[in-house]
């Protein structure tokens, strides 16, 4: 900043001289040539004394201006390094709050990496566990699945099929009745067995159950992949199957005066029972005509509970005399009862009648105390007592025999 100063002033000052030398000039033109010789020298003596003192003059600001440009200097370097001194200590301060900061950043990183990680691994072992769930799961699922392939073979065979429909016929039968209302593999007269011969009362007599069913073509009925034709082929002989198992059913396990007028036929399988009475109500038609009833576990079900109730109703009516005879032993008690309870009531009556007779002999008998008390005994009303007091006496007596 002073060497801008100093030049500037360098500058005006040459303008300075150059103004004068043009005024000189000027002059020098304007006066007579007479006063030119001593006005010049004047002049040119003037000028070389200005000239001086201007040399002097800018020695000396010159010398000035280079002193204040050194001071101006020590104070800017002064200034610079106290600013350098302070730009130092704030960077420090401020690299030490940044490194405070980090550090904690850092902190919350890795307690939230760590948390992260936490979460993570339980999350990753919770996977694992329900992975292991599911394994299982799908371990189960093919066992299942096995079964029931398992189970189509089982009921793809007929002799198989059957043994399936006589165990679940065996145990429906065995839950439901008792003993010795029912019997498995019975012989009929005509040499034909039956798988279960429900005994029940008359007019019903024995009931003839047969648990085994045709299936062949009720699979290639319901079953995928299979043309209109085809299925249609299938359903007819399916109903063709069911019409000659009914006429089976009928000719072996009803006998005239030996069984009752109809037979059951129990169908295991709810699908194939809900096929034949949902699309195939001709059929059913036929078999009731045959006196054939069709019937599935849940409808079985429903018919054994009605003769479970029909058996006990044998039973209780066969007990009816037992059940008289005990009621007509309650009737005689309960009249004993009664007239023992009547009696007790007149006695309970006559010993309160008893008790106010004795309350008022009492108050009698209080009332002429207070009397003989006060000196106001009174033979008359003595005399009169004595024959209460006695009549009340014998009443109690004649109460307690």
């Amino acid at each position: 900043m002073p060497e801008y100063m100093l030049a500037g002033l360098l500058a005006g000052l040459i303008v300075i001289v150059a103004w004068l030398a043009w005024r000189m000039r000027r002059l020098e033109q304007d006066l007579p040539e007479v006063l030119v010789g001593e006005v010049g020298a004047a002049l040119a003596g003037q000028h070389r004394a200005m000239l001086g003192d201007l040399h002097d003059g800018l020695a000396r600001q010159a010398d000035r201006l280079a002193e204040h440009a050194r001071a101006d200097r020590d104070l800017l370097q002064r200034g610079l390094a106290g600013a350098s001194g302070q730009l130092a200590a704030s960077i420090e301060a401020m690299t030490r709050s940044v490194d405070r900061r980090l550090e904690t950043l850092s902190g919350h990183v890795n307690e939230r990496l760590d948390e992260g990680f936490r979460k993570t691994n339980e999350t990753f072992t919770n996977v694992m566990a329900r992975l292991a769930t599911i394994d299982e799961a799908q371990k189960k699922i093919d066992g299942l699945t096995t079964n029931v392939v398992s189970l189509q073979e089982l009921l793809g065979d007929k002799r198989a099929r059957g043994a399936f429909g006589e165990v679940q016929l065996e145990a429906l039968v065995r839950n439901m009745l008792p003993p010795d209302s029912y019997e498995f593999q019975h012989t009929l007269p005509n040499n034909a067995r039956v798988d279960c011969a429900l005994r029940l009362p008359e007019p019903t007599g024995l009931v003839g159950v047969d648990s085994k069913f045709p299936l062949e073509n009720y699979h290639r009925m319901v079953g995928q992949g299979v043309s209109d034709i085809d299925r249609k082929l299938a359903q007819t002989a399916f109903r063709t199957d069911v019409r000659r198992h009914v006429d089976a059913i009928a000719s072996k396990y009803i006998i005239p005066d030996v069984t009752s007028d109809g037979a059951v036929m129990f169908v295991p399988a709810e699908a194939v029972f809900a096929e034949i009475h949902a699309h195939h109500p001709e059929v059913v038609a036929y078999a009731q005509g045959r006196r054939v009833w069709i019937v599935s576990p849940t409808t079985l079900m429903a018919v054994l509970n009605t003769a479970r109730a029909v058996l006990k109703d044998v039973e209780t009516r066969k007990q009816v005399h037992v059940i008289k005879d005990a009621l007509g032993k309650l009737a005689k008690d309960f009249a004993r009862f009664d007239e023992r309870m009547n009696a007790l009531a007149r006695h309970i009556e006559q010993a309160s009648k008893d008790v106010q007779d004795v309350q008022v002999s009492s108050r009698k008998i209080s009332a002429h105390f207070q009397k003989i008390e006060s000196a106001q005994l009174d033979q008359g009303g003595s005399d009169e007592l004595v024959p209460v007091m006695v009549a009340s006496v014998r009443r109690a007596e004649g109460g307690a025999g």
